[in-house]
Order: structure tokens, then sequence, then C-alpha cells
């Protein structure tokens, strides 16, 4: 009788093979569960969050390294000022210096060709002239006329010693401060590029919703601000500040400009009422304290909102729970909400 049963198979036996099978299943359900139950999807799915994170940091560094960047800029400017102003009192204090020296030296050679020079006079065209009035007792073998003069001479040198002085100082600082300034434009082209460069990493459509959205999409903690109500502007400069404003929405973020064509965050509020004959300082932390400061529940059109403890970031409220600001490189000047990061302070001008 045949028998018709397959032989037996060598290697492990069903119980074995069932069991390794088990136990692959069991790793990979842990491993899914590890990944959040859905291994496939779901490192994409936190990579474009972490990015768009990232990216939101370095443009907040961009922007604190910019603020930075004016503050110096500014003194830099107040400094070449001064420098330019000393130095022109310096030369004017010269030519004074020179006219008098010339007018002595006048006088002396009258003496002279009337009998003989002055000892006095002598030894203040000597090579020593400055020390001339620390000898008392030469002084009083001088004229009445001749004495105030010489007075005049010494007390000018002193004074353009002095204006000598404080232009190397200014000159001094100025070189110090130009190196800021570089340092700091060093520091806020690196955190832009950075930020390009982890942007770039983004799926087109990813990079497209990015600029496309506010702040306040990205980050919790800016709330759901409103503001004040639409109403009218505090005053007609503020009325006229937020119409310049509304007249540049579409035009580029361009760092460290301050419009017509391009602007940064405290660049754009600077332009708009300078467009209303208001002048504002050029950094965000000095536009906040340049007028009065309200609760944002009062917030006006016109009013200046300024973001962050440290006000790195700054926009003009234009009513509704709407600012007019200009975000970031690659986001042209926009409205946002009010609310789209954490506001530290509203500044009526």
């Amino acid at each position: 009788m045949v028998s018709h049963r397959r032989p037996t198979q060598s290697g492990p036996g069903l119980g074995a093979r069932v069991g390794a099978v088990t136990a692959v299943s069991a790793a990979a359900a842990t491993a899914a569960a590890t990944l959040g139950a859905s291994p496939a999807g779901a490192e994409p799915q936190r990579r474009p969050e972490v990015t768009r994170a990232t990216v939101d940091r370095l443009f907040a560094d961009a922007e604190k390294a910019t603020e930075r960047y004016h503050r110096a800029d500014e003194r830099a400017r107040k400094l070449r000022g001064l420098v330019d102003q000393a130095q022109d009192r310096a030369a004017r204090g010269q030519e004074a210096v020179n006219k008098m020296r010339g007018a002595l030296g006048s006088l002396a050679l009258a003496q002279y060709r009337s009998g003989g020079m002055d000892p006095a006079l002598a030894l203040l065209l000597s090579s020593d002239p400055d020390g001339y009035l620390d000898r008392a007792a030469v002084l009083e073998r001088v004229g009445v006329r001749q004495s105030a003069a010489l007075s005049e001479l010494q007390q000018a040198q002193r004074t353009l010693g002095r204006v000598r002085s404080e232009a190397a100082r200014d000159l001094t600082e100025l070189e110090r401060s130009r190196a800021a300034v570089a340092r700091h434009k060093r520091a806020v082209e690196g955190k832009l590029a950075e930020a390009r460069r982890v942007l770039a990493t983004l799926p087109g459509t990813d990079r497209d919703a990015y600029g496309r959205s506010s702040r306040s999409d990205r980050d919790a903690r800016g709330g759901q601000f409103l503001g004040g109500p639409g109403g009218a502007a505090s005053s007609a400069r503020a009325a006229a500040a937020v119409r310049a404003a509304r007249n540049a929405v579409g035009r580029p973020y361009v760092w460290g400009a301050n419009g017509p064509s391009g602007f940064d965050c405290s660049g754009l509020t600077q332009w708009s009422y300078a467009q209303a004959g208001v002048g504002l300082p050029r950094t965000s932390q000095a536009q906040r304290y340049a007028g009065r400061q309200v609760p944002l529940s009062q917030a006006l059109p016109g009013d200046l909102v300024a973001y962050r403890a440290d006000a790195s970031h700054i926009a003009m409220y234009v009513g509704n729970g709407q600012v007019i600001h200009a975000p970031y490189p690659g986001a042209p000047v926009r409205y946002d909400p009010v609310g789209m990061m954490p506001v530290s302070s509203v500044t009526r001008i």
C-alpha cells in the first residue's frame, strides 16, 4: 500500500516557525508604537515642523542681530558727526592761533627795529611759548596790550589741544563702532544664510506654505490677541503713517533697509512715520519708547506693536486685530494678526 504522506522535513518544527513569526511581528509592532504607530509617515510629518521652527528661530536671531547692527551703525554715524565737528573746530582754532602768533611776531619785529626785542616776547616766540604764562615774573615785564594778547594766545592753544584730544578719542571710538557694525552685519548674514539653507530642505509646497503663513500659525505662545477696534487713528499723523504703511504692502523685506523700495521691520515703521512728518529712531527697541505706551486692548491704528521681551521685532497696528510689518527675508510687507508673536508693548506716537 502506497503512502501519500509527505516525508518529514528537516529543520525547525512548525511550533518553532510559528514562534519566530510571532516574535518578528511583536518586534515590528513595538517599533511601530515607538514611531507613533505609523513608521512610514511619522518622521516626514514631524520633520517639516522642526524645520519651520528652526527657521523661525534663525530669523528671530537675525532680527536681534539686526537691531544690534542698527544701534552700532547709529552710534558710528553720531561719532562721525562729532569727529567732523571736532576736526572743524581744531582747524578753525589752529587758524586763529596762527593769526595771533603772526600778530605777535609783527610786534616783536617792530620792537626789534626800534631798539631791541622785549625778553618776554622773545620767550614767547621761542621753542616753548606755551610755558610763558607759567612764568609770572616774566609776564610783569610785558605791557598791558602784550599781556592780553599773550593770554589769549595761550588760552587758544589750550583749547586747541583739548579739541584735538576730543577728536582723537571720538575717532578711536568711531573705529570701535565701525568694527561692531561689521561684526553684527556678519552675524546677521550668517543667520540669514543658515535660515535659507534650512528652509531649502523643505519640499516646495511646504516652503510656499511657510511664506504664506503668519507666525501665529506656528507659535502657540502668540495667543489670540485681537487688539483694539478698527476705528480711527489716534491722530492725523498716525493716520498718515497708516496710509504709508498700507501703500508699502507687497514691497520686499530687505535687511537693513528703511524704504522706499524695501524695508526691515523697524525700517518700515520709521519710514511710514517719516511720511507723516514724524522722526522715529532707527531701532525697534528705541521706537517702543518714542511715545506713550498703552494696553494692547486699547490699541488704535498707527500704534507701534513691539514683540518679544527684547522688542527685537516691531509692527504697526492698523485695526481689527491686524498689523502691517516686514516679516523676514523672502516675505513681503504684509498684514498679519497682532498676536503673531508674544507682544511686549504697544506705543502710541
